[in-house]
């Protein structure tokens, strides 16, 4: 094992905030700093890495009272250094002209992926999984995620007596591009009466369907949780969704109004009064829940280990309750869906 003093690190947190982050950036600074290690900020993900780079140094004052803060003191970008003229080879350079001896990137698979390339170069890097949607690949835990489904799950817990105080379909839009993790495990613990995912195609008939059957089973309103990036006939596909796209390619779903769509049919075709709430971006403010807080700080700490053990290209990921490790590569490769059995699961409650 090389030795840790002097050694200059730097983190930075790319993508989406998400309650947590700072708790990360916590649990990588309390461990080098002891080392003997210098640790660096980059600021806004990987916009601190372009040009002449933006770095500012952290000392134990800046990670003293930051573990139930949300978002990011590092701040954060949805920059591409891929996608720009040599904005690789800037990244390079700036590792070189800060003289890193290593880079933490904590982040979902955008950053990630970026790390990645990264760490196939000879780049020393490490990743911490970060993403609300639950999406990532191998590992079992990512950063705010579990913050996201708590609020969705405040939220359902409150819509519930005034649905059922006016008799309303109330439709609740949440987070979730590509997968249905926030919405189904916030649906199950917030006792939705139907959750719709872009995993599993439904439609408009079987929404209106289920809507009527409760309606005959003495059921005068009803709770349907939807992700914003479900398709259905109807609805404005995601690919042709208004909105100039990030530096990743992708559109802001929030302008598709899945959810208002959704409840103005629903309306037509039950005639029940329908109203849409969309949790947006409350799903990523706030303090991280203590899951999140306990979760985050072990990753972080991972982290460290990886980078004194110089096992570049890898990053802390649970599996089984348990902190390990995988190749960032790895983490990228796929999306990790919501699987059958616990889609199957949630309608058993329907």
């Amino acid at each position: 094992m090389a030795s840790t003093d002097g050694m200059r690190i730097g983190i930075l947190t790319g993508g989406g905030d998400a309650p947590g982050l700072n708790a990360a950036i916590r649990g990588v600074g309390r461990r080098a700093l002891p080392a003997g290690a210098t640790v660096l900020g980059v600021r806004n993900g990987w916009r601190g890495m372009i040009g002449e780079g933006s770095f500012f140094e952290l000392d134990r004052r800046f990670f003293s009272g930051i573990l139930q803060l949300g978002g990011t003191l590092l701040g954060s970008s949805r920059v591409n250094p891929m996608k720009l003229d040599h904005g690789r080879e800037e990244v390079l350079a700036n590792i070189r002209r800060a003289e890193l001896d290593a880079l933490v990137a904590i982040g979902g698979d955008d950053t990630l992926s970026v790390a990645a390339w990264l760490a196939e170069q000879g780049a020393p890097v490490v990743g911490v999984p970060k993403t609300m949607d639950n999406d990532l690949s191998v590992t079992e835990y990512c950063i705010g995620f579990d913050s996201a489904v708590t609020i969705v799950t405040e939220a359902l817990d409150r819509l519930h007596t005034t649905a059922a105080s006016h008799h309303r379909v109330m439709v609740v839009e949440v987070m979730g591009r590509d997968t249905g993790w926030v919405a189904v495990m916030g649906g199950l613990a917030g006792g939705a009466d139907q959750i719709l995912i872009p995993e599993y195609p439904v439609t408009i008939g079987e929404v209106v369907e289920h809507v009527n059957e409760r309606g005959k089973q003495g059921s005068d309103f009803s709770i349907i949780v939807v992700a914003e990036g479900f398709e259905m006939e109807g609805l404005t596909a995601k690919d042709e969704a208004e909105g100039t796209r990030d530096a990743f390619g992708h559109v802001q779903l929030n302008r598709r109004g899945v959810g208002y769509r959704l409840a103005e049919m629903l309306e037509e075709l039950t005639g029940n009064e329908t109203r849409t709430t969309v949790l947006g971006h409350t799903q990523r403010g706030g303090s991280p829940s203590a899951f999140d807080r306990i979760w985050a700080t072990q990753v972080g700490a991972k982290a460290w280990d990886l980078i004194e053990a110089q096992r570049f290209g890898q990053m802390g990921i649970v599996q089984c309750g348990e902190v390990t490790t995988a190749s960032i590569r790895d983490v990228v490769a796929e999306q990790r869906r919501v699987p059958e059995e616990l889609y199957r699961l949630a309608q058993v409650f329907y």
